[in-house]
């Protein structure tokens, strides 16, 4: 039976503040991409995150993003190419140690908001941050976006690439998703998103923002825990998997 995995981003809140309902989406999920303490998260929250993961048997990827709590990381920091690789190396560390406390371990990565979307068109910014991916791990699975640069950087650096299929967002024809702040680029009718799971696991197509077909490789699908109606989005995903005749499980 073929598999397939579905992750989210969570241990967004800092201290008192709560983003999502990170335990319902973990009890519905396989891969917990989780903040490493620079755009959200603190110390405290990463190890609540990954204790409570590890106790659902869910795998755990450090969410890599720009120092900027207070625009949740979704402003672009100019970095030079070495500032941008220890600025990873130093968040994978941090995660990696809170995970190992949780009794757990890292199986993957990925980037958060402006330093994803950065990573998304400039191939320098892919491979400098990338490279610490490489040197703390090579085995380290990158969670992906195909069509980007950062697909194609992890593809040269030869890392263990998950490609990954946001069913909420909207893509353009090439393949690249459209920008937040267009209509329509966020889909939040669960019977639509569970109709492109659907397809996308059957065809391997999605409809893009024009009405065209764009091929699209899947490994994993992705949740977003702060959108509202993330827990009946996840349900629907998962039905979606099952309706389909796959199985759910981690690529970890």
């Amino acid at each position: 039976m073929k598999t397939i995995d579905i992750n989210s981003d969570l241990g967004e809140g800092f201290g008192d503040y709560v983003m999502a309902d990170d335990a319902a989406i973990l009890g519905l999920i396989t891969s917990a991409n989780v903040a490493c303490g620079f755009h959200a998260g603190d110390f405290m929250t990463m190890h609540q995150t990954a204790a409570l993961a590890h106790s659902k048997k869910v795998s755990i990827g450090a969410h890599v993003g720009y120092p900027d709590r207070q625009g949740f990381g979704r402003r672009h920091i100019a970095y030079t190419p070495k500032e941008l690789e220890l600025m990873t190396l130093y968040q994978l560390g941090a995660l990696s140690a809170i995970a190992g406390h949780a009794g757990s371990r890292l199986t993957h990565a990925n980037f958060h908001g402006a330093l994803g979307n950065l990573s998304f068109v400039d191939e320098g910014v892919a491979h400098a941050a990338l490279s610490a991916f490489k040197a703390f791990d090579p085995d380290l699975k990158f969670v992906a976006l195909p069509y980007t640069a950062a697909y194609r950087v992890a593809r040269k650096l030869d890392l263990d690439i998950v490609a990954s299929f946001l069913a909420d967002r909207a893509y353009t024809p090439d393949g690249v998703l459209v920008s937040r702040k267009a209509a329509g680029a966020v889909i939040h009718d669960p019977a639509l998103i569970g109709e492109r799971v659907r397809r996308v696991l059957q065809e391997g197509k999605v409809t893009t923002m024009d009405g065209t077909d764009l091929d699209m490789p899947v490994d994993s699908i992705l949740v977003h825990s702060d959108t509202p109606g993330a827990i009946e989005i996840a349900r629907t995903i998962r039905q979606a998997v099952e309706d389909v005749g796959y199985r759910i499980a981690a690529f970890g």
